[in-house]
């Protein structure tokens, strides 16, 4: 194969034939992203992992972008890092809070939203851990919410933590927490069209 066939356009004299322009190649890398509506994004702690998700949501067309929040902010800390996510989202964000029925949530505004960002599945494990659900109980609300991703007529973005690199945890519910999240990552990965793994704020995609 000749290095001129591998051209996406065919230069003439001073004219460009094109033979794949490359308004024709932004529409397909445009069509390549779209089909991908099912993103998951985890890594550690300071990974990087919601500004590369809020980042990726930014690329979707449309002014209608719907940020599902499930932090409680119980303390003045958590009060602060809320109110600086809040400041990274454009005017064009409307935020849910959904510390509790994500699934309902994600079915709610996925129909109408032009992309969804949930920020983050650990805190909403923690919210139900702590209202006394019990592993049945946590697991059919994972299982509810994967089907409700999968149903959304637009592209849902979704946040999580690995908490599973570290050491075992000392006590027997910091160990059940850890768990439910990483059955939690597993089953929201299975449905997700692309994951990407955070780290040291380098994305890094590991499916799809």
């Amino acid at each position: 194969m000749s290095k001129k066939s591998l051209l996406p356009f065919r230069v003439s004299g001073s004219a460009v034939n094109p033979l794949f322009s490359p308004a024709a190649a932004l529409n397909l890398f445009e069509g390549a992203i779209s089909l991908k509506k099912k993103i998951f994004v985890l890594g550690g702690c300071r990974s990087g992992k919601s500004s590369y998700a809020l980042e990726t949501a930014q690329k979707f067309s449309g002014n209608n972008k719907v940020f599902i929040a499930t932090c409680v902010p119980r303390d003045d800390e958590m009060k602060l890092r809320v109110t600086r996510h809040q400041q990274e989202r454009s005017r064009h964000w409307h935020t849910v809070e959904a510390p509790f029925h994500l699934a309902e949530a994600v079915v709610e505004a996925g129909g109408k939203a032009g992309v969804l960002l949930v920020d983050c599945l650990t805190l909403w494990i923690n919210n139900l851990l702590m209202d006394n659900y019990d592993s049945e109980q946590i697991l059919d609300q994972v299982q509810s919410l994967t089907r409700a991703v999968s149903s959304a007529t637009c592209p849902v973005i979704l946040v999580s933590n690995e908490v599973g690199t570290g050491i075992v945890p000392e006590n027997k519910l910091a160990r059940l927490y850890r768990d439910l999240v990483g059955s939690t990552n597993q089953a929201v990965a299975a449905c997700a069209d692309q994951v990407v793994w955070t780290v040291a704020g380098i994305p890094v995609v590991i499916k799809g």
